[in-house]
């Protein structure tokens, strides 16, 4: 029997996983190993058969693993909701988002924005996308993208203060020296169901008691202070 549970987790979720995953390990002395990649490479890297014991991804994502037998669906739970979000450098001027007319407003007006990049599968990325797509922006839009170079993170790319601001989920900017968070898109452009986060065990799990208890602890009222701390919502 493996000495360790694999987690395959979207990358997004580093800065809140890292530490909680450590204090799991400490609690329980169960060792772990955390794999990170956008939500979109983790979902495909399980569908072509790469064993890992939990998978934390978008809810969405990992439901459509269940219904496809890969995951376990009674063993999902959430784990916290994030946001579509913009920072800037900082020191930088903060862009008003207040509402939909702000945020036409300031994007048709930025000279560069900044966001990973949505052919790689990265939520906001792909969210951020399809929304100026929706609201008629994409032809002005597109040519204003800046997507970070291999190894670096849209947060990066605020950090260094080349784009106007950019386009990410709180815990990047928040855990990024360099980038201030602005806050969220408003409410109307906010998609609530596709960026709540959620924990399952793989079906094909070789310590599914000790998957099991890892999902507990991060759903877990103990964990809600640490998740919220780095900018998710654990209610």
């Amino acid at each position: 029997m493996p000495s360790e549970i694999k987690i395959l987790s979207a990358d997004v979720l580093t800065p809140v996983l890292t530490g909680l995953v450590e204090r799991f390990e400490s609690t329980t002395k169960i060792q772990t190993r955390l794999v990170l990649a956008t939500t979109g490479a983790v979902s495909d890297r399980i569908q072509s058969g790469e064993d890992a014991d939990v998978t934390i991804m978008q809810r969405p994502a990992i439901r459509k693993l269940a219904e496809h037998g890969v995951v376990v669906s009674g063993s999902i739970a959430d784990i916290g909701r994030s946001s579509v979000a913009v920072g800037v450098a900082a020191g930088r001027a903060r862009p008003v988002f207040v509402s939909v007319d702000d945020f036409k407003r300031v994007v048709l007006g930025a000279r560069l924005i900044g966001s990973a990049d949505p052919r790689k599968g990265g939520g906001s990325a792909v969210y951020f996308a399809k929304l100026v797509e929706r609201l008629g922006l994409a032809d002005e839009v597109k040519p204003k993208m800046r997507y970070p170079k291999t190894g670096h993170s849209a947060a990066d790319l605020i950090a260094e203060g080349d784009v106007d601001f950019g386009i990410a989920q709180p815990m990047e900017i928040l855990a990024k020296a360099g980038a201030e968070l602005v806050g969220a898109l408003p409410p109307e452009l906010q998609d609530r169901e596709l960026f709540v986060f959620s924990a399952g065990i793989l079906r094909t799990s070789a310590r599914p008691e000790a998957a099991k208890a890892l999902i507990q602890f991060l759903s877990a009222r103990a964990a809600a202070a640490a998740i919220r701390a780095k900018g998710m919502d654990p209610d």
